[in-house]
């Protein structure tokens, strides 16, 4: 007991503050990919490349739709690969460390544009491009929940509705000193009944739909589901089959959507806190009924 006491005080404090200060990456970490529409000539290979279909073409009467799904996303970098730009150019695909895309809105994962097509298929000009929100105002979505968190402790029943257990290996990082989710009053619960929020990973099995309903079903209002990694948002590299269901939201309800493959423990730490501010804004709602 002695040693142990004595190796605690000798490593110190060694709990990030994250949010509040950004993490510290790895060299080698590898974030989600970033698209400059107006320099992309050709997205054909980029979409032919993509294992998960995250990056689509539709070609029609010389136009061509572009979509980029981060929903789909599992950050492979094939797309960059196969983007490469030609001797002294920039590629229009760019991995970067960017990993912070929680969102509250499905469609804010989604990148579109929208070209002129020259007779080979390749752009000839972009016509319009949309994006999901920015880093400020995710930021600023962040900053609101961690207001509401202060407020409220919160109880999480993990779901695993079939996933690969990567997005399990970061759920179990956010209780470790490191990362230490429990000082902000989160913490993990065996029951359905008595949790405020269901963190669901894993794209959910045929076999796992029964359970994911009843599970849903038995946590009290107000509740939130967060659909964590690819798979949870779309069905990943499983996509929907004889097997699978797909995403979370073809069987339940979803508030929050974490993409990565699988989302580090920062990221889903932003997705937790951004789901923490809908169910105090459910508790506000009916508290003034």
């Amino acid at each position: 007991m002695f040693n142990i006491l004595q190796k605690t005080f000798s490593v110190g404090n060694a709990t990030a503050n994250y949010p509040r200060v950004g993490p510290h990456l790895a060299e080698q970490f590898r974030g989600c990919p970033e698209f400059d529409f107006n320099a992309w000539s050709d997205a054909r290979p980029a979409a032919d490349a993509c294992p998960t279909g995250a990056i689509a073409v539709r070609d029609r009467d010389g136009v061509r739709w572009v979509t980029v799904d981060y929903g789909r996303c599992i950050y492979c970098g094939e797309c960059e690969q196969a983007s490469g730009a030609s001797a002294g150019q920039i590629s229009p695909v760019r991995m970067t460390r960017r990993f912070e895309l929680a969102a509250t809105d499905r469609r804010d994962l989604i990148l579109t544009a929208e070209y002129t097509l020259h007779p080979d298929g390749t752009h000839a000009g972009l016509q319009s491009a949309t994006s999901g929100p920015g880093a400020e105002e995710t930021g600023k979505r962040i900053e609101a929940a961690i207001h509401n968190l202060l407020g409220r402790s919160l109880s999480i029943r993990q779901v695993d509705a079939g996933s690969c257990n990567g997005c399990e290996q970061e759920i179990v990082a956010l209780t470790n000193p490191v990362h230490d989710i429990e000082r902000f009053g989160i913490h993990f619960v065996a029951s359905p009944r008595h949790a405020d929020m269901l963190l669901v990973t894993g794209p959910v099995t045929r076999n796992m739909e029964l359970a994911l309903r009843k599970t849903w079903a038995a946590t009290p209002h107000p509740k939130a589901v967060i659909a964590v990694g690819a798979c949870g948002i779309s069905g990943g590299i499983f996509g929907t089959n004889y097997a699978s269901m797909g995403g979370v939201d073809a069987v339940i309800p979803v508030d929050v959507y974490i993409p990565g493959c699988p989302p580090r423990p920062e990221a889903l730490l932003q997705g937790i806190l951004l789901a923490l501010g809908r169910v105090q804004q459910t508790l506000d709602v009916h508290s003034h009924r």
